[in-house]
């Protein structure tokens, strides 16, 4: 049977949001499986064999999230200023839709919607308040400070904390009941060391860091290194250098170079780009040259036909194909809701809001015990978890993108 969600929003004193659905009835606080002890059997059971898994027929879901709405007066407010305040309506909305759609399994949601300004101190008066107290799954805040601002309340209250956005590392918040959505800048460093590992030869491979040893810089560079040092199966020889001119006297003709540029530095990548590109296509050094870069180059800009020459790959969270018919659906679903384009956190916002509502849907009180077993296909891009009691619940899925035909293709 279909169960659709009515969101019906109000504004209170307390700036907070709350979507209602008609066949809503009260929740209880569902704390995460304790392996200490063991449930007990419900009375009027008489089979001794295990008890059907509990299950529930709504839920409880918050969202934290910075809409700012103290700093904006909506009668006064410039384009500029609606823009700065785009990408929590732009979450919220997705992942409004994404709930939407996860009711679909059966289970009725009530979504309380919190505003919680980017500031830590109004996310404390939340928890003072107990007003997350009902919650069976919180989602947010989308910062890092907030994250870290929730960890003793989620520890304290074995409550589960989806970090939607946040890129930071896991371990950062010693939180085991952290989801973290968007892998951080090590998982991305290790994908990229796996992908060398297994498309190059060793016998005639060999691995380049082009490293300023800037901590920036290093935080990348630190995973690949001990990839290559360490987790490798196959020995590769791993040369490091602070620019590409040192790298050019060592340059061995016949060998074939995985360039790892470990910098975001617009400046100093456009140069070492430029130079192994010269070094690629002059006849006279004959080096085979591929290029690999940091995720944060696609918010950049770079000479695509220098970067298609290179072969370069990087790594990224986020790739949306226009061209998929779940993203078609989405987008004109989208515009019928809300009457515009969807931008890129809408997309991120709905496959976190259907992805948890799923898991709420299909395994109720128990969907903690699924999200490492559960993967999932997403608009923006794929959940594969894996659990560390320090870190928690960790994306492990992180796409490589190529520079071919003046644009970005996925490579397996």
């Amino acid at each position: 049977m279909k169960f659709k969600l009515i969101f019906c929003l109000v504004i209170v004193a307390s700036l907070q949001f709350v979507g209602c659905s008609s066949k809503i009835r009260p929740t209880k606080k569902v704390k995460a499986p304790q392996t200490s002890k063991e449930p007990e059997k419900p009375k009027e059971v008489i089979n001794e064999k295990t008890p059907v898994k509990k299950r529930f027929t709504d839920a409880n879901v918050s969202l934290l999230i910075p809409f700012d709405l103290n700093r904006i007066n909506l009668k006064t407010a410039t384009k500029a200023d609606v823009e700065r305040h785009s990408m929590a309506i732009d979450f919220y909305q997705g992942f409004n839709l994404g709930i939407d759609s996860a009711a679909n399994f059966g289970l009725n949601f009530k979504l309380n919607v919190f505003d919680t300004q980017d500031d830590q101190a109004r996310i404390a008066t939340l928890i003072r308040n107990e007003g997350l107290v009902n919650s069976d799954l919180i989602v947010g805040p989308v910062f890092p400070k907030g994250i870290k601002a929730m960890t003793e309340y989620s520890i304290a209250h074995h409550a589960t904390i989806i970090s939607p956005l946040a890129a930071s590392n896991p371990i950062d918040f010693n939180n085991p009941n952290l989801v973290s959505i968007a892998s951080g800048l090590d998982q991305h460093a290790t994908n990229l060391a796996y992908y060398i590992s297994k498309h190059y030869e060793p016998a005639n491979t060999i691995v380049v860091l082009i490293n300023t040893q800037k901590t920036e810089d290093e935080n990348f560079a630190a995973p690949i290194r001990t990839f290559f040092k360490q987790a490798s199966e196959a020995k590769f020889i791993l040369q490091e250098f602070p620019s590409t001119y040192a790298f050019e006297r060592s340059i061995v003709k016949g060998k074939r170079y995985a360039v790892v540029v470990t910098s975001t530095d617009r400046a100093f990548v456009m140069s070492t780009i430029e130079k192994l590109f010269r070094l690629k296509n002059n006849p006279l050094s004959k080096c085979d040259i591929n290029l690999f870069g940091h995720p944060g180059w696609l918010k950049q800009n770079y000479p695509v036909d220098q970067l298609e020459s290179l072969n370069t790959i990087v790594s990224s969270s986020y790739k949306v194909d226009y061209k998929s018919s779940s993203v078609i659906k989405f987008i004109k679903n989208y515009r019928i809701r809300y009457g515009f384009e969807p931008g890129e956190y809408a997309f991120k916002g709905f496959d976190v809001g259907f992805y948890v509502g799923r898991l709420l849907a299909k395994h109720g009180a128990d969907y903690r015990e699924y999200i490492t077993k559960e993967s999932y296909k997403g608009l923006h891009n794929n959940f594969s978890f894996v659990y560390n009691p320090q870190t928690g619940f960790i994306n492990t899925h992180v796409m490589l993108l190529r520079y071919h035909n003046f644009s970005l293709e996925v490579v397996n």
